[in-house]
């Protein structure tokens, strides 16, 4: 295991060591890869894991909104997991769109659940077991609860953190922030304007992961986000371009340093940066 955060994180060894509870059609441990797209989840994998495609499966594709609660139970009981499963979550970008399922699953009222430390990189890197095979496992009965609103940011949290001067947490590239570019080069633009939220800091969502992905230590977290004045006396939003690297940081602020009032705004520049007459900064801030 990792040496703290023990019930949030784990490491690709335990994971490995926890292989045949993954592999077994007892619900009681599920495995997930969850990736934007399922190309590298099919020609390799973690055996036992189960693919997410993050856009496809676990988004509303008509509202671009989280999966309604019904229909998240319907995803997580018809591959095998139930609510009472332990569920380790793993993905591509060190962990970006797993962090964002794992935000999901807590704002459904899924206790236990873990990412595992490094993501899908660090798990192949570093020579764990792979397999094209894909786990068939017998549907279950998830029954999901919340929605736990407490974690989440809607814009009118953003509107309100601008009036009271509650830290922001802008996570995207110094460019993104600046509004030189609209997206990280090769993604799709999905604003119309660039810039930042006013007042929002930017701070990297890599900033939080050492170079080999795993997540840096309490010692660091605490460290790099005092800097900015952030210590979780107060309300914390954090945001990116659509959700899954403000996910990271949210994950960092309220799982590993336990900031409880840390929010994601999932939102994020796809809303904020598509609104007509919302406030918008360009520059570096500085």
């Amino acid at each position: 295991m990792t040496e703290y955060a023990n019930d949030v994180l784990v490491s690709a060894e335990w994971v490995e060591n926890n292989r045949d509870a993954f592999e077994s059609d007892d619900p009681g441990h599920r495995l997930v890869e969850v990736d934007v797209d399922t190309e590298a989840y099919e020609e390799a994998h973690a055996p036992g894991a189960v693919g997410f495609n993050w856009e496809s499966q676990l988004q509303d594709q008509t509202t671009r909104d989280i999966l309604r609660k019904d229909d998240f139970a319907d995803l997580l009981g018809s591959h095998g997991i139930s609510d009472e499963s332990t569920v380790v979550l793993y993905g591509d970008n060190s962990n970006w769109f797993a962090a964002y399922a794992y935000w999901q699953f807590k704002y459904y009222g899924h206790d236990d659940v873990r990412l595992l430390d490094g993501g899908r990189e660090y798990w192949v890197e570093n020579d764990y077991p792979t397999t094209d095979e894909v786990p068939d496992f017998p549907a279950v009965e998830y029954e999901a609860s919340g929605p736990r609103e407490s974690i989440r940011a809607y814009r009118e949290d953003v509107e309100n953190a601008i009036e009271r001067g509650v830290p922001l947490v802008d996570v995207r590239s110094p460019e993104e922030y600046s509004g030189e570019i609209l997206a990280p080069p090769g993604l799709q633009e999905t604003a119309q304007r660039g810039g930042h939220v006013p007042g929002a800091q930017n701070i990297s969502w890599a900033a939080v992961t050492n170079d080999d992905g795993t997540f840096k230590d309490f010692d660091e977290l605490a460290e790099l986000y005092g800097e900015y004045g952030i210590d979780g006396d107060s309300t914390t939003v954090a945001y990116c371009r659509i959700g899954e690297r403000s996910s990271v940081a949210w994950f960092a602020l309220h799982e590993l340093l336990g900031y409880e009032d840390a929010i994601n705004y999932d939102g994020s520049w796809t809303e904020w940066g598509n609104l007509v007459g919302a406030p918008v900064e360009t520059g570096s801030g500085d």
